[in-house]
């Protein structure tokens, strides 16, 4: 390849990324639980809502995120999950979700960086099925519950710093436990309790080679279900995504998720005692720069195996983005 088309194909990189960073910054994170609630063995925090570019900071202005989900897993048939007033033997889950979280990022400075302010909410479908369901109300097996309805809600709070090729990000989250949940059912689409949850990211991105590696951590805090007197442990969590611009509109990567619960489960409705559970994940990432109204948008496609599960499900998560931008920067 000659010179003059190496720059060529390094300019339209560099665009291209720019453009991508010009929408999908606007926006914190579509930060929706599992339809599964903190008893069954799945925490607060949604493993593989941060992915590239995650600590980039926002461009002032409004913005919409919509995001797709669809979780499919299982345990083993001898594993026990306390799941509202139930204890289960061999779960199996489907569940289906549509996300929005509106997203506004002042022109503002705070501490020298940039604020962006959300609240995301969502509506799904969760169908669970147990081999062998115990309740104060019966004893039954091949158990089946479905569930359509809304998710809690989901304010979202970040603001972050960027020095060349290095970002910061600070955020803060939690759970407002509004949406569809009954302790007597085992298809829920909310948690039962509220939560918050704090962390911090880095991303190294170099706008001219098209090189990119993000990593977010944070830690929750569960207050106890009123509902089942459970209240889930401490929980810890790494979420992180390494892609390449190979184009002035696509991006190539692999994403993958950690999480650990730090201290055991607790209170009068822990009759499986500590029931400390993690899990990791990897998956490719697919990422595609484009334009809506003549305005710069960005969709992400990237898809996760989960491996090493203990006390939760493992299974796969699809995940499909669309930041669509609600006006070009004020100037």
């Amino acid at each position: 390849m000659s010179l003059p088309m190496r720059q060529a194909e390094g300019e339209a990189r560099t665009l291209c990324v720019r453009s991508v960073l010009a929408i999908l910054a606007t926006s914190a994170v579509v930060s929706p639980t599992n339809s599964l609630a903190d008893e069954g063995g799945v925490p607060f925090w949604f493993s593989g809502q941060y992915a590239s570019l995650a600590a980039v900071p926002a461009t002032p202005g409004w913005s919409l995120p919509m995001q797709g989900y669809y979780y499919s897993g299982d345990a083993a048939g001898s594993k026990s999950f306390s799941r509202g007033d139930s204890i289960t033997l061999g779960l199996k889950s489907w569940t289906g979700l549509l996300l929005a979280q509106p997203t506004y990022a002042p022109e503002a400075k705070v501490l020298g960086g940039q604020l962006a302010l959300g609240l995301g909410f969502g509506y799904g479908k969760d169908t669970t099925v147990a081999d062998l369901s115990v309740s104060p109300r019966d004893i039954a097996s091949g158990k089946s519950d479905s569930l359509s309805g809304f998710t809690d809600l989901y304010p979202v709070a970040s603001l972050a710093w960027n020095h060349g090729v290095h970002n910061w990000m600070s955020y803060v989250t939690g759970d407002l436990p509004v949406g569809a949940y009954d302790s007597k059912r085992l298809a829920n689409l909310g948690i039962g309790h509220a939560a918050i949850d704090a962390g911090g990211g880095y991303t190294y991105l170099d706008q001219h080679s098209g090189v990119e590696f993000s990593a977010v951590a944070g830690v929750t805090y569960n207050w106890q279900n009123p509902a089942t007197h459970y209240r889930n442990g401490v929980d810890s969590h790494l979420d992180w995504a390494a892609s390449q611009f190979l184009s002035a509109n696509w991006q190539l990567g692999l994403a993958g998720y950690v999480y650990y619960q730090l201290s055991a489960d607790s209170g009068s409705g822990a009759r499986l005692g500590p029931f400390k559970s993690n899990v990791a994940a990897i998956g490719p990432e697919l990422g595609y720069a484009f334009t809506i109204g003549g305005l710069p948008a960005y969709a992400n496609l990237r898809g996760y195996r989960e491996f090493a599960a203990t006390n939760r499900l493992q299974g796969k998560a699809l995940f499909a983005t669309l930041v669509i931008p609600l006006g070009p920067r004020k100037h």
